[in-house]
């Protein structure tokens, strides 16, 4: 499984309540959510954001409450992965329950900009700035793993066994 496009960068302690502000969590409708995805910090995103953009972000991203409306609306809105030095646990495991794909890499989330092209194989971890040239390797995640968020979460992947 791979994905391409632009970058969208943020800095460390992005939280929860930074990603789907509290205030808009009076629906559990997806789609209503992602319209104010990122809002209280890049009041462009939405806008911006195209199917398969990339996300990068520093340390910790993801930290705060535990709700799995961060990582919904993050996949919602078209993203196709999340690069960051770190995630918080519990968005980590979030992330892969609802099929949104995420991977550690300290460097390549140090390095990349905000605007560069940059494609990204899940199968082997490799993260290829393709605006510098530069590649990177993140740790990969196990077959089992990599289906679930294919099948489009850990549901989604239980239906088909």
């Amino acid at each position: 499984m791979k994905t391409q496009g632009t970058v969208f960068k943020y800095p460390d302690n992005v939280d929860t309540d930074v990603i789907i502000p509290a205030r808009y969590l009076n629906t559990s409708d997806a789609k209503e959510l992602a319209k104010h995805c990122m809002e209280d910090i890049d009041t462009e995103f939405v806008s911006k954001v195209k199917a398969g953009d990339i996300m990068v972000a520093g340390w910790n991203f993801g930290c705060g409450s535990s709700r799995e409306h961060a990582p919904l609306v993050i996949k919602t809105c078209g993203t196709g992965c999340v690069i960051a030095k770190s995630f918080a646990r519990i968005f980590y495991r979030n992330a892969i329950n609802i099929g949104l794909a995420i991977l550690e890499c300290e460097q390549a989330a140090e390095e990349i900009s905000a605007g560069d092209q940059v494609s990204v194989d899940f199968d082997t971890g490799i993260i290829y700035n393709v605006t510098t040239g530069k590649q990177y390797q993140a740790e990969p995640f196990p077959p089992f793993i990599q289906n679930i968020i294919q099948k489009g979460g850990l549901l989604a992947s239980l239906k088909e066994a």
